[in-house]
């Protein structure tokens, strides 16, 4: 069993008008009396209108989920005693014009100065997944073998349409808006962890990020966990979709340690296509077509995950997880993505029922 482990940011709102509400340091503090919870689990973010947790190191999905279950509720119950509500969407609706007040931490202040317009807007929540590799250099060529089908699982996991009152016509403008940053999108291909480390060194010597942390690719290699972290998802409205994107990354990375273990030829898009088509993937989700990574041509979205669950299949079964991720699949087909469901809850209650939204999802079972 492949062990994995999960990070989910949050935010909070204020219940009559959806706007960021800064009272992460109230939320904290209740979290933090509730004996079930560990310190590990309850995390602050760079704005106080925010909230994060992370699972433990966990062997099975069901253990994922229900410990995201557990702090979402928490934190439900949190937010309503000091009058917000909490929602599990990869970006604020609503924001007010002036400055968002950060979180009081040195690094905090650091990344405003670097950076003030990009940490101006940053009301956006991601979903973190880590999955176990042995070492680095297997890491890094697991890394390289995943590219391909990261906008993949970019669009399954697009859960933030809007931006500023308005539709920003992106399944995931949160995508969309870490694109600002200075290193960004896919990583690159990398020849062995020796490359990796060079890279990253030349990177930060450039002055252009603060450090390694500052590396927002949507996938690395984490520096305090021996794991490989997807960061390409938005943050889910429930915990169960939380466990699909969970499940399905986990078989990617596993089938990708096999297939270099095995010394397959790995696939190597060209980065200006693996680039545009995690754009795309932003953009239209599951609703449109995606880049097939082997041919380089359009394909419809669902003809290309079944493509994807084809490689990954023996890796689901492997790690008990085939049956699960056939039944959220299928829910995800009836219901659509978490932007979709979004869109549809404004387009057939107005704000009231986007907010509703928010609230039911968090704490679904």
């Amino acid at each position: 069993m492949t062990t994995l482990g999960v990070e989910e940011e949050y935010l909070l709102l204020d219940p009559a008008s959806g706007l960021p509400a800064d009272h992460a340091d109230e939320v904290e503090e209740l979290l933090g009396r509730v004996p079930e919870l560990s310190a590990d689990e309850i995390q602050r973010e760079l704005l106080t209108c925010q909230i994060e947790t992370a699972t433990s190191v966990c062997e099975t999905l069901p253990e994922a989920e229900n410990a995201l279950l557990a702090f979402r509720r928490e934190l439900s119950g949190a937010a309503t005693r000091v009058g917000s509500l909490a929602a599990a969407t990869g970006t604020a609706p609503w924001i007010r014009p002036e400055y968002p007040q950060l979180t009081d931490k040195p690094r905090y202040q650091e990344l405003r100065a670097s950076a003030p317009g990009i940490v101006g807007d940053q009301f956006v929540n991601g979903l973190h997944i880590h999955v176990a590799v042995p070492d680095q250099e297997r890491g890094v060529q697991a890394l390289n073998r995943i590219r391909p089908w990261i906008p993949l699982l970019t669009a399954l996991g697009v859960n933030a349409p809007f931006w500023m009152g308005r539709d920003s016509g992106f399944g995931s403008w949160r995508v969309i808006h870490y694109r600002r940053w200075a290193v960004q999108g896919i990583p690159p291909y990398f020849a062995d962890a020796a490359d990796y480390e060079r890279r990253i060194s030349r990177i930060g010597a450039t002055g252009a990020i603060l450090d390694r942390g500052v590396l927002t690719w949507v996938a690395r290699l984490s520096d305090s966990f021996p794991t490989l972290e997807l960061r390409s998802c938005d943050v889910q409205l429930e915990a169960k979709d939380t466990a699909l994107l969970a499940a399905l990354t986990r078989a990617v990375v596993v089938t990708a340690l096999q297939d270099a273990e095995a010394d397959t030829a790995p696939l190597v898009p060209d980065p200006e296509l693996l680039d545009a088509a995690l754009w795309q993937a932003a953009r239209d989700g599951m609703e449109g077509t995606l880049v097939d990574p082997t041919s380089s041509a359009p394909v419809p979205a669902h003809q290309l995950l079944e493509t994807f669950l084809e490689l990954v299949g023996p890796a689901l079964e492997a790690e008990g997880d085939a049956t699960r991720v056939g039944e959220e699949l299928a829910t995800l087909r009836e219901r659509g993505t978490g932007a979709q469901r979004q869109r549809a809850a404004l387009r057939d209650g107005g704000d009231e029922a986007l907010l509703a939204l928010y609230r039911d999802a968090l704490t679904a079972p």
